[in-house]
């Protein structure tokens, strides 16, 4: 029988320890891997709240900025039952008065959302993306191009709104046209832009209209810039 020697252990027992602390870095590996997998695709990331500093009008929510826990508004119901904040109302019904005086047909197709119904239309969403063959985490990320994450979305401040055309009397096109060149007159501004995606977070939405007032609508219009830049305006 082999006879093992004090270096003998001394050698094994080197290699055991070994082994264990190769074992706990593996697993301090995995457990970080899993930690950016949950901030890339849960939304667990630490978010800024918006704030009313610059007016009710300007509160910027977004990706970053979260919609605070104790945000209140008053809600009117429109004639088909979408509601917005009655602070917009008034703007809200001269622009569309003034679109359908030049012969379009629009209405609003989405204006105030709750949290329960921000969270279903991103379940909906990023359940289509799954159905379509997408890893759960593809399919999360796909999502959130469309939906915005419950917390961060304008719905939820009841001043934006997503027009769509009445197509049994004008094109979607001639209406999103119409806004473009007209809604800063009425204190809305296109809020999604196709060149400043990388600044909002969200793809081109030429239906999404957001209610700023008048003087920061002309001035963003103006100056072809979106919300955020002209927040970092403000704060400079």
């Amino acid at each position: 029988m082999r006879r093992y020697t004090r270096q003998n252990f001394h050698m094994i027992w080197i290699l055991c320890m070994l082994v264990v602390v190769v074992l706990a870095c593996m697993m301090t590996v995995n457990h970080i891997a899993s930690a950016i997998d949950l901030t890339s695709f849960s939304g667990s990331k630490k978010h800024d709240v918006a704030n009313e500093d610059n007016g009710w009008n300007l509160i910027l929510v977004n990706r970053d900025n979260y919609i605070p826990d104790d945000y209140h508004v008053e809600l009117m119901e429109l004639s088909n039952g979408e509601k917005v904040d009655s602070r917009i109302y008034p703007n809200l019904q001269e622009m569309f008065n003034a679109a359908r005086a030049d012969g379009l047909g629009l209405h609003v197709a989405a204006g105030y959302r709750t949290q329960e119904k921000q969270q279903q239309l991103l379940d909906e969403k990023t359940e289509e993306y799954k159905n379509e063959g997408y890893s759960k985490s593809e399919a999360d990320e796909l999502a959130r191009q469309w939906v915005a994450i419950p917390g961060t979305s304008e719905h939820q401040l009841g001043i934006a709104v997503d027009i769509n055309a009445d197509t049994t009397k004008s094109s979607s096109d001639d209406v999103y046209n119409w806004l473009a060149q007209h809604g800063h007159e009425y204190g809305f501004i296109k809020r999604y832009p196709s060149d400043k995606t990388d600044l909002t977070g969200v793809i081109n939405e030429p239906w999404h209209y957001r209610y700023v007032g008048e003087e920061a609508a002309q001035i963003i219009y103006s100056q072809g810039i979106c919300l955020e830049e002209y927040i970092d305006m403000l704060e400079e």
